[in-house]
């Protein structure tokens, strides 16, 4: 592990006995939130040595992670089984009065938007009032949960120290962002470098010693806000720019040019150009969600972060396009949308996992049932659509298969799996709309393919 370097602090004696449970693999570690975020931490931290109690407010997730049932497809449910069942390392529970055992505690809890565009930091506040019923001297806290600069300090720091207790001296708090990219097989919880910053200086030798522990490399900042504003830049800086090349791809989509060759083209620069590529819109809890965090905050000082906001129209408009170039396909093979059967290729918002959370896919089947279409969808991932916060389909996945695809009038590829490659798929289909760029026109021999 390496430690970018950090301010010297003075460190009280709490400190002094947190860090030497920490080196010793002693220290009790609590994570609350066991989703995609969560979870791989509870297995890291169990797999470096460490005892862990994963918490959670839905008792399925806690009894699935206790017999050794992995619910999330990219995490393997012999990393569970080992962590939880062969090597009891880890446990999981709905019992929150647990985290008085734990010397460290995780947070990693949603942080949706409002009806509004507005932080909801509900997830967060409820789960900080929790911790403070049983927080005790020597404890450690972390939000992990991506939100806007100074949420640390403004919601945390108080709720935590209404009990008497004095951060930097009875307990520590810091901000570390999680960095987790699901079904990436190049990075790992362990190897991602992990940025910290802490409430003080001892809340900062603390959070940097706990991460220290299970990460290659710890990097550590002069402030909780400027770990909340990193997280943001990150995901501010992919939406941004990926709302740049879906803005071009509708503008070079009027001209008769092919966006992918022209990305193609352009990324041979060895310097100066980072290529993106357009889709059907964003998709996962992060991109489409978090820079809206700092335009709310960047609102409340007077400022307007214009580019965000160009940005994240540019984005929410891409479904709709999509919708409008399958209507227009059908209209060229002399169909209606009305009463066409279209099919939607994947629910989850990228390739080769079964996280659907705020899927584009959703957008566009609703859409399609709007303007009166039958609609379907294939997942090899996700067999049945779950219903979330602002979708509910009542369907189940078709099968992936040449028959059951020359059944559609349409199909719309959203999802680029590896199962949706197979070019014998498209050999009988009668009209092919790609957002992805998986599929030439070769291969759709029966039909017309057109890119969205």
């Amino acid at each position: 592990m390496t430690t970018e370097t950090a301010p010297l602090v003075e460190s009280p004696t709490s400190l002094h006995a947190l860090i030497e449970k920490i080196d010793a693999c002693a220290a009790r570690v609590g994570v609350i939130g066991l989703g995609y975020v969560g979870l791989p931490l509870v297995l890291l931290f169990a797999e470096s040595g460490f005892e862990v109690t994963g918490f959670d407010v839905d008792p399925k997730k806690a009894q699935a992670l206790n017999a050794g049932e992995s619910y999330i497809r990219h995490i393997g449910a012999g990393r569970v089984r080992a962590a939880f069942v062969d090597h009891a390392r880890a446990s999981a529970s709905i019992d929150f009065q647990q985290l008085a055992s734990c010397d460290a505690v995780i947070i990693c809890v949603p942080t949706p938007l409002g009806d509004h565009r507005e932080p909801d930091l509900s997830y967060v506040r409820a789960t900080a009032d929790a911790i403070a019923k049983t927080l005790r001297r020597g404890q450690l806290m972390v939000l992990e949960s991506t939100t806007y600069p100074g949420t640390t300090r403004e919601e945390l720091l108080p709720r935590f120290e209404a009990g008497g207790l004095t951060c930097g001296r009875d307990f520590f708090l810091a901000f570390s962002p999680e960095r987790e990219d699901p079904g990436n097989e190049s990075y790992s919880a362990k190897t991602i470098p992990k940025v910290v910053g802490g409430i003080d200086g001892p809340s900062l030798t603390a959070a940097a010693a706990l991460y220290g522990a299970v990460v290659d490399h710890v990097v550590p900042v002069a402030s909780a806000e400027v770990a909340e504003s990193a997280k943001l830049l990150e995901n501010i800086f992919r939406s941004v720019n990926i709302a740049l090349v879906n803005e071009l791809k509708v503008v070079f989509d009027r001209m008769g040019i092919d966006i992918w060759e022209v990305i193609a083209a352009a990324k041979t620069k060895p310097f100066g150009f980072m290529p993106f590529e357009p889709g059907p819109g964003l998709g996962g809890h992060c991109i489409p969600l978090d820079p809206f965090y700092l335009t709310w905050k960047a609102a409340e000082h007077g400022v307007w972060a214009r580019f965000i906001e160009l940005a994240g129209e540019v984005n929410t408009s891409m479904p709709r396009y999509v919708v409008e170039k399958t209507a227009a396909a059908l209209n060229d093979a002399g169909k209606s949308m009305k009463g066409a059967r279209v099919l939607v290729l994947g629910l989850s918002y990228k390739a080769g996992i079964d996280d659907d959370r705020e899927s584009p896919s959703f957008e566009i089947l609703e859409l399609l049932r709007e303007r009166g279409a039958e609609i379907a969808y294939c997942d090899p991932h996700i067999p049945v659509a779950r219903p979330g916060r602002k979708h509910d389909l009542h369907l189940a996945s078709v099968d992936c298969t040449r028959r059951s695809f020359a059944e559609y009038d349409a199909i719309v590829i959203s999802t680029a799996h590896a199962e949706f490659k197979d070019p014998d798929l498209y050999r009988d289909a009668r009209i092919v709309v790609d957002t992805r760029n998986i599929v030439s026109a070769a291969v759709v021999t029966n039909g017309r393919l057109y890119k969205a």
